[in-house]
């Protein structure tokens, strides 16, 4: 999957009030509508920061002039011969149409556990909390201090959540110090991804899919795997597997040479 081309990009109002729970804003960027390095960008945004213009004919040893060559701007698309073909900035990027040229149909996302006039955090409760973990002689091996989590969240959550998954050195001003910014983290890449790719039809779908998968996250109701949450929005080419799939051949030869 490409990647965005800068920081992730909040495409989904964010209308929170702290003052609504009582509970501070978390440091840093928080919430869907964080300030981001990046111009908030819309569905069909030029993919790439620069303009790119077409690469000039060069002449072969033969002395005939090969075809121009270049990246279209604004379309993510590299022409050769007249011909466009997926690439652009990020390689094998999704730029609406199909291999006949005509415009392929976006996906549609309709809400079922959100709405569009309050953002998924504004429907819950947010409390301050120490996540510790201790060791069997009861030493503590971690601790980080006023960490905002849901109030449902049990305490078993919010000690491996914060523990395993917030990044950032603890005590430095990068650290993460609430769930809001780890779920957007990886909930706006994702996103800009999408977007980035063409993914949906329309920019309502692309937030209702945004608004969708933060409350699926923030509600527990699923998870992603560790890779997830310790790459996304961390690395440019961020490893999302927790699997790594070995090639083997179906004799026991082939077996035990991979178990070597």
């Amino acid at each position: 999957m490409a990647r965005a081309t800068g920081s992730p990009v909040p495409v989904m109002a964010d209308t929170s009030d702290s003052t609504k729970t009582g509970v501070p804003a978390a440091k840093g960027k928080t919430g869907a509508g964080a300030t981001s390095a990046a111009t908030p960008g819309t569905m069909g945004a030029a993919v790439g920061s620069e303009t790119h213009k077409t690469a000039a004919a060069s002449t072969t040893s033969g002395g005939h002039a090969t075809a121009s060559r270049g990246t279209t701007a604004g379309t993510g698309t590299e022409t050769r011969d007249n011909v466009e073909y997926l690439g652009g900035a990020w390689g094998a990027s999704f730029i609406g149409k199909g291999p006949d040229g005509k415009a392929v149909k976006g996906l549609h996302w309709d809400r079922k556990h959100t709405r569009p006039d309050i953002h998924p955090y504004d429907e819950i409760e947010w409390e301050l909390r120490t996540a510790a973990i201790s060791s069997e002689t009861g030493k503590t091996v971690f601790e980080q201090k006023d960490v905002e989590v849901p109030k449902s969240w049990s305490q078993l959550a919010t000690n491996v959540v914060v523990s395993k998954y917030f990044r950032g050195h603890v005590g430095t001003p990068e650290r993460e110090t609430s769930v809001r910014q780890l779920i957007d983290r990886v909930v706006n890449t994702i996103t800009a991804w999408a977007e980035t790719q063409h993914y949906f039809a329309t920019e309502t779908d692309l937030k209702s899919f945004q608004a969708e998968l933060t409350h699926l996250l923030v509600h527990q109701k699923m998870a992603f795997n560790s890779p997830v949450w310790f790459n996304v929005g961390i690395e440019p080419r961020p490893q999302c597997s927790a699997c790594f799939i070995n090639s083997v051949q179906d004799n026991m030869g082939s077996i035990m040479d991979l178990a070597k």
